[in-house]
Parts: structure tokens; C-alpha cells; sequence
């Protein structure tokens, strides 16, 4: 059975994800640092973690198996649970896997680098419609493939 993990602290998309996998009726864990106001519906469950650095990143990399789907900006997080054989989608509906989680950690490394210098403040533009139905869409495939 395929379940989905949501970072779900600053994670712009999780309506999303539940009208997603409510469709296919798979499980969803929100994994939060803080209490959230979550649907009442017995398929997505809401699990707090302490406010430890990395204790949601922790809980769904300790939860996480093979063909799961883990939704994350988090590149760290990311290379962790492709490690174990996870799924992982951005909230801007881009894959995460072994073909790129290399060059996404280097970049990660470099804009580190260039916002410690100064020389970067820009941050991530605003979601936008098209940006959460391009999620939805891959959402959608990215559980085809892993059910199959």
C-alpha cells in the first residue's frame, strides 16, 4: 500500500494532495511541528513532532518505505528517502530522484553559499493556480507509477 508523507510545516499544497489520494484512497500522514487544523476524515492523520531541528524530517524518513510518496521542498530530506526508495514531489509538482537530487543538493550548496555572501535575497515567487494544478497533475502520476 502507498502512503503519502507531507513536511507539512510550510508545505503551500497539502488540500491537494488529500483531494489527490482521496481519489486513489491512500493513506496520508501530515507530519508538523505544531498542531494543524486537519479534515475530519480517517485517511489523513496528523502527527506532531517535537520541535526538534529535523524531528519531521526524522519521523517520515524512520516512517518511509520503498514506492511511498513524500511531498518536500526539503533536498536533504529528499536524498534521504530516495535513499530508502521513496517517491518525492516539491510543492511545485517537480520529481526528486536519483537522476537529480545530486545537482539539487549542489545547488542547494551554491545559493547557501551566494546568500552568505550576500550576493542572493531572492526567495521562492508565490504559488500560483497553474503552480497547484501542475502539483495535482503530477501528484496524479507520480501515484500511478507508484501503484504499478
Amino acid at each position: 500500500m502507498v502512503t503519502i508523507y507531507i513536511d507539512a510545516d510550510a508545505c503551500p499544497v497539502k488540500n491537494e494532495c488529500y483531494a489527490v489520494a482521496k481519489r486513489f484512497e491512500l493513506m496520508v500522514y501530515v507530519v508538523a511541528n505544531q498542531w494543524m487544523n486537519m479534515p475530519n476524515d480517517p485517511s489523513i492523520r496528523l502527527e506532531v513532532v517535537d520541535d526538534d531541528f529535523d524531528a519531521a524530517d526524522n519521523w517520515i524518513v524512520d516512517q518511509v518505505s520503498a514506492n511511498d510518496i513524500v511531498i518536500s521542498d526539503d533536498i536533504p530530506l529528499a536524498a534521504r528517502c530516495i535513499e530508502k526508495g521513496a517517491l518525492v514531489l516539491t510543492n511545485r509538482g517537480e520529481t526528486r530522484d536519483e537522476n537529480n537530487i545530486g545537482e539539487a543538493m549542489a545547488m542547494r550548496e551554491l545559493m547557501q553559499y551566494m546568500r552568505d555572501a550576500g550576493e542572493s535575497k531572492s526567495g521562492q515567487k508565490p504559488m500560483e493556480d497553474r503552480d497547484r494544478k501542475k502539483f495535482k497533475q503530477r501528484l496524479d502520476l507520480l501515484i500511478h507509477k507508484a501503484l504499478h
